[in-house]
Protein backbone atom coordinates (compact mmCIF):
# COMPACT_ATOMS: atom_id res chain seq x y z
CA UNK A 1 0.00 0.00 0.00
CA UNK A 2 2.85 2.49 0.99
CA UNK A 3 4.94 1.64 -2.31
CA UNK A 4 1.62 2.17 -4.13
CA UNK A 5 1.49 5.54 -2.72
CA UNK A 6 4.98 6.62 -3.06
CA UNK A 7 4.77 5.45 -6.70
CA UNK A 8 1.60 7.80 -7.65
CA UNK A 9 3.41 10.46 -5.79
CA UNK A 10 6.51 9.91 -8.03
CA UNK A 11 4.10 10.40 -11.00
CA UNK A 12 3.17 13.90 -9.61
CA UNK A 13 6.72 15.42 -9.34
CA UNK A 14 6.03 17.37 -12.93
CA UNK A 15 3.10 19.19 -11.15
CA UNK A 16 5.31 21.30 -8.64
CA UNK A 17 8.13 21.85 -11.65
CA UNK A 18 5.21 22.63 -14.35
CA UNK A 19 3.99 24.97 -11.82
CA UNK A 20 7.68 26.73 -11.12
CA UNK A 21 8.24 27.02 -14.58
CA UNK A 22 4.77 28.66 -15.01
CA UNK A 23 4.90 31.29 -12.37
CA UNK A 24 8.78 32.24 -13.36
CA UNK A 25 8.12 32.54 -17.10
CA UNK A 26 4.91 34.60 -16.51
CA UNK A 27 5.99 37.36 -13.64
CA UNK A 28 9.20 37.62 -15.99
CA UNK A 29 6.77 37.96 -19.19
CA UNK A 30 4.17 40.54 -17.38
CA UNK A 31 1.62 39.64 -20.05
CA UNK A 32 -1.72 40.77 -18.87
CA UNK A 33 -3.44 37.72 -20.50
CA UNK A 34 -1.04 35.50 -18.94
CA UNK A 35 -1.42 35.94 -15.47
CA UNK A 36 0.65 33.82 -12.58
CA UNK A 37 -0.55 30.86 -10.86
CA UNK A 38 -0.37 32.52 -7.49
CA UNK A 39 -2.69 35.16 -8.94
CA UNK A 40 -4.91 32.94 -10.13
CA UNK A 41 -5.18 30.56 -7.36
CA UNK A 42 -5.71 33.71 -5.27
CA UNK A 43 -8.60 34.33 -7.86
CA UNK A 44 -10.05 30.86 -7.58
CA UNK A 45 -10.22 31.00 -3.94
CA UNK A 46 -12.23 34.69 -4.05
CA UNK A 47 -14.63 33.35 -6.39
CA UNK A 48 -15.16 29.63 -4.71
CA UNK A 49 -13.50 28.66 -1.82
CA UNK A 50 -14.22 31.15 0.81
CA UNK A 51 -16.72 29.41 2.44
CA UNK A 52 -16.53 27.53 5.84
CA UNK A 53 -14.70 24.30 6.54
CA UNK A 54 -18.38 22.48 6.96
CA UNK A 55 -18.96 23.38 3.20
CA UNK A 56 -15.28 21.95 2.43
CA UNK A 57 -14.84 25.51 1.88
CA UNK A 58 -17.18 25.88 -0.79
CA UNK A 59 -18.76 29.56 -0.93
CA UNK A 60 -22.97 30.29 -2.29
CA UNK A 61 -21.61 31.12 -5.70
CA UNK A 62 -19.66 27.65 -5.96
CA UNK A 63 -22.79 25.38 -4.30
CA UNK A 64 -25.18 27.60 -6.86
CA UNK A 65 -23.18 26.59 -10.04
CA UNK A 66 -20.79 23.39 -9.75
CA UNK A 67 -23.50 21.02 -8.69
CA UNK A 68 -25.97 22.26 -11.80
CA UNK A 69 -22.67 21.72 -13.87
CA UNK A 70 -21.72 18.13 -13.04
CA UNK A 71 -25.44 17.20 -12.27
CA UNK A 72 -25.87 18.06 -16.45
CA UNK A 73 -22.65 16.61 -17.48
CA UNK A 74 -23.47 13.01 -15.63
CA UNK A 75 -26.81 13.27 -16.76
CA UNK A 76 -26.38 13.58 -20.03
CA UNK A 77 -23.68 10.79 -19.84
CA UNK A 78 -26.11 8.30 -18.42
CA UNK A 79 -28.60 9.16 -20.59
CA UNK A 80 -26.04 8.65 -23.94
CA UNK A 81 -24.66 5.67 -21.82
CA UNK A 82 -28.11 3.83 -21.91
CA UNK A 83 -29.01 4.53 -25.14
CA UNK A 84 -25.86 4.11 -26.84
CA UNK A 85 -25.50 0.90 -25.68
CA UNK A 86 -29.05 -0.37 -26.52
CA UNK A 87 -28.56 0.51 -30.11
CA UNK A 88 -24.91 -0.83 -30.35
CA UNK A 89 -26.34 -3.59 -29.12
CA UNK A 90 -29.00 -4.64 -31.69
CA UNK A 91 -26.91 -2.57 -34.69
CA UNK A 92 -23.90 -5.08 -33.53
CA UNK A 93 -26.46 -8.18 -33.37
CA UNK A 94 -28.39 -7.60 -36.47
CA UNK A 95 -26.53 -7.23 -39.69
CA UNK A 96 -29.60 -6.47 -41.28
CA UNK A 97 -30.56 -3.34 -39.03
CA UNK A 98 -27.23 -2.20 -39.16
CA UNK A 99 -27.49 -1.41 -43.20
CA UNK A 100 -30.41 0.24 -42.46
CA UNK A 101 -29.74 2.89 -40.17
CA UNK A 102 -26.16 2.80 -40.30
CA UNK A 103 -26.63 6.14 -43.17
CA UNK A 104 -28.59 7.83 -40.43
CA UNK A 105 -26.51 7.51 -37.47
CA UNK A 106 -23.19 8.15 -39.94
CA UNK A 107 -24.95 11.60 -41.06
CA UNK A 108 -25.87 12.33 -37.51
CA UNK A 109 -22.23 11.65 -36.44
CA UNK A 110 -20.95 13.96 -38.84
CA UNK A 111 -23.23 16.71 -37.03
CA UNK A 112 -21.05 19.14 -34.82
CA UNK A 113 -23.06 19.58 -31.80
CA UNK A 114 -22.74 23.09 -31.21
CA UNK A 115 -24.07 23.76 -34.39
CA UNK A 116 -27.14 21.74 -33.37
CA UNK A 117 -27.24 24.37 -30.41
CA UNK A 118 -29.86 26.83 -32.04
CA UNK A 119 -32.19 23.95 -32.60
CA UNK A 120 -32.10 22.85 -29.11
CA UNK A 121 -32.69 26.03 -28.07
CA UNK A 122 -35.75 26.03 -30.43
CA UNK A 123 -37.00 22.32 -28.99
CA UNK A 124 -36.49 23.01 -25.06
CA UNK A 125 -35.59 26.94 -24.71
CA UNK A 126 -32.70 28.14 -22.17
CA UNK A 127 -32.74 25.40 -19.09
CA UNK A 128 -31.55 22.17 -18.26
CA UNK A 129 -33.27 20.29 -20.84
CA UNK A 130 -31.44 21.33 -23.58
CA UNK A 131 -28.07 21.51 -22.02
CA UNK A 132 -28.74 17.70 -21.43
CA UNK A 133 -29.76 17.02 -25.06
CA UNK A 134 -27.06 18.98 -26.22
CA UNK A 135 -24.17 16.81 -24.33
CA UNK A 136 -26.45 13.64 -25.00
CA UNK A 137 -26.15 14.18 -28.66
CA UNK A 138 -22.75 15.44 -28.83
CA UNK A 139 -21.29 11.77 -26.96
CA UNK A 140 -23.33 9.40 -27.46
CA UNK A 141 -21.63 8.25 -30.95
CA UNK A 142 -18.37 6.73 -29.40
CA UNK A 143 -20.65 4.54 -27.03
CA UNK A 144 -23.00 3.51 -29.90
CA UNK A 145 -20.22 2.69 -32.49
CA UNK A 146 -17.93 0.72 -29.17
CA UNK A 147 -21.01 -1.18 -28.08
CA UNK A 148 -21.50 -2.48 -31.57
CA UNK A 149 -17.88 -3.24 -32.18
CA UNK A 150 -18.01 -5.44 -28.93
CA UNK A 151 -21.07 -7.27 -30.15
CA UNK A 152 -20.45 -7.74 -33.60
CA UNK A 153 -16.65 -9.33 -32.00
CA UNK A 154 -18.54 -12.02 -29.62
CA UNK A 155 -16.33 -15.13 -30.22
CA UNK A 156 -18.53 -17.17 -31.99
CA UNK A 157 -17.49 -20.70 -29.68
CA UNK A 158 -19.36 -19.23 -26.77
CA UNK A 159 -22.35 -18.50 -28.86
CA UNK A 160 -22.60 -21.87 -30.10
CA UNK A 161 -21.79 -23.01 -26.72
CA UNK A 162 -24.93 -21.09 -25.19
CA UNK A 163 -26.82 -22.59 -27.79
CA UNK A 164 -25.51 -25.72 -26.97
CA UNK A 165 -26.87 -25.45 -23.60
CA UNK A 166 -30.16 -23.84 -24.97
CA UNK A 167 -29.87 -20.50 -23.07
CA UNK A 168 -32.65 -18.01 -23.54
CA UNK A 169 -32.10 -14.74 -25.37
CA UNK A 170 -32.14 -12.73 -22.75
CA UNK A 171 -29.45 -15.16 -20.70
CA UNK A 172 -26.95 -14.86 -24.30
CA UNK A 173 -27.32 -11.34 -23.76
CA UNK A 174 -26.70 -10.66 -19.94
CA UNK A 175 -23.90 -13.95 -19.84
CA UNK A 176 -22.51 -14.24 -23.28
CA UNK A 177 -23.20 -10.76 -25.02
CA UNK A 178 -22.76 -7.88 -22.93
CA UNK A 179 -19.49 -9.35 -20.64
CA UNK A 180 -17.85 -9.93 -24.17
CA UNK A 181 -18.26 -6.24 -24.83
CA UNK A 182 -17.63 -4.87 -21.89
CA UNK A 183 -13.89 -3.67 -22.73
CA UNK A 184 -15.52 -1.94 -25.56
CA UNK A 185 -18.34 -0.30 -24.41
CA UNK A 186 -16.23 1.05 -20.82
CA UNK A 187 -13.58 2.48 -23.81
CA UNK A 188 -16.65 4.45 -25.48
CA UNK A 189 -17.78 5.46 -21.79
CA UNK A 190 -14.68 6.75 -21.13
CA UNK A 191 -14.30 8.55 -24.41
CA UNK A 192 -17.45 10.45 -23.79
CA UNK A 193 -16.53 11.35 -20.80
CA UNK A 194 -14.25 13.79 -22.00
CA UNK A 195 -16.21 15.23 -24.26
CA UNK A 196 -19.22 15.18 -22.28
CA UNK A 197 -17.23 18.36 -19.99
CA UNK A 198 -16.65 20.10 -23.83
CA UNK A 199 -20.04 19.76 -24.59
CA UNK A 200 -20.85 21.11 -21.01
CA UNK A 201 -19.21 24.08 -21.05
CA UNK A 202 -20.39 25.11 -24.42
CA UNK A 203 -24.36 24.72 -23.44
CA UNK A 204 -23.64 26.67 -20.46
CA UNK A 205 -22.84 29.69 -21.83
CA UNK A 206 -26.48 29.57 -22.74
CA UNK A 207 -27.62 29.58 -19.07
CA UNK A 208 -27.56 31.71 -16.16
CA UNK A 209 -26.00 29.16 -14.31
CA UNK A 210 -23.38 26.59 -14.18
CA UNK A 211 -19.62 26.44 -14.69
CA UNK A 212 -19.77 27.48 -18.39
CA UNK A 213 -21.94 30.62 -17.37
CA UNK A 214 -19.11 31.85 -15.16
CA UNK A 215 -16.61 30.81 -17.72
CA UNK A 216 -18.10 33.44 -20.49
CA UNK A 217 -19.09 35.69 -17.24
CA UNK A 218 -15.16 36.26 -16.60
CA UNK A 219 -14.67 36.40 -20.22
CA UNK A 220 -17.36 39.22 -21.03
CA UNK A 221 -15.63 41.32 -17.71
CA UNK A 222 -11.80 40.76 -18.72
CA UNK A 223 -11.51 38.69 -15.24
CA UNK A 224 -8.61 37.50 -17.39
CA UNK A 225 -7.29 35.51 -13.75
CA UNK A 226 -10.84 34.19 -13.49
CA UNK A 227 -10.76 32.73 -16.72
CA UNK A 228 -7.81 31.22 -16.25
CA UNK A 229 -9.58 29.94 -12.99
CA UNK A 230 -12.44 28.29 -14.06
CA UNK A 231 -10.25 26.64 -17.23
CA UNK A 232 -8.16 25.20 -14.59
CA UNK A 233 -11.16 24.23 -12.64
CA UNK A 234 -12.68 22.55 -15.64
CA UNK A 235 -9.26 20.39 -16.45
CA UNK A 236 -9.56 19.90 -12.39
CA UNK A 237 -12.75 18.31 -12.43
CA UNK A 238 -12.11 16.58 -16.04
CA UNK A 239 -9.15 14.47 -14.20
CA UNK A 240 -11.44 13.68 -10.87
CA UNK A 241 -13.74 12.12 -13.37
CA UNK A 242 -11.08 10.75 -15.33
CA UNK A 243 -9.89 8.47 -12.62
CA UNK A 244 -13.07 7.93 -10.60
CA UNK A 245 -14.16 6.37 -13.89
CA UNK A 246 -10.59 4.08 -14.11
CA UNK A 247 -11.85 2.63 -10.43
CA UNK A 248 -15.22 2.01 -11.65
CA UNK A 249 -13.72 0.79 -14.71
CA UNK A 250 -10.99 -1.60 -13.20
CA UNK A 251 -13.60 -3.23 -10.81
CA UNK A 252 -16.41 -4.11 -12.89
CA UNK A 253 -14.01 -5.34 -15.90
CA UNK A 254 -11.63 -7.36 -12.68
CA UNK A 255 -12.32 -11.01 -14.62
CA UNK A 256 -11.93 -9.85 -17.73
CA UNK A 257 -7.77 -8.57 -16.46
CA UNK A 258 -7.79 -11.79 -14.25
CA UNK A 259 -8.79 -14.10 -17.43
CA UNK A 260 -5.91 -12.30 -19.76
CA UNK A 261 -3.34 -13.21 -16.97
CA UNK A 262 -4.46 -16.51 -16.75
CA UNK A 263 -4.66 -16.84 -20.13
Amino acid sequence: MISKFAAYLLRLWVVPVVLIVWEVATRAMEHPFFPPPSTIVLRMRELWFTGPPTQLWFNDTALGNFPHSLGRLLGGWVVAGLIGVTLGIMLGRSPLLFRFIDPLIQFGRALPPPALLPLFLALFSVGTQMQVATITFGIIWPVLFNAADGARNVEPLHLETSRAFKLSGRQRLFEIILPSAAPKIFAGLRLSLSLALILMVIAEFFSTEGIGFQLRATQRAFDLPGVWGSIILLGILGYLLNQAFLVLERRALSWHSSSKGTA
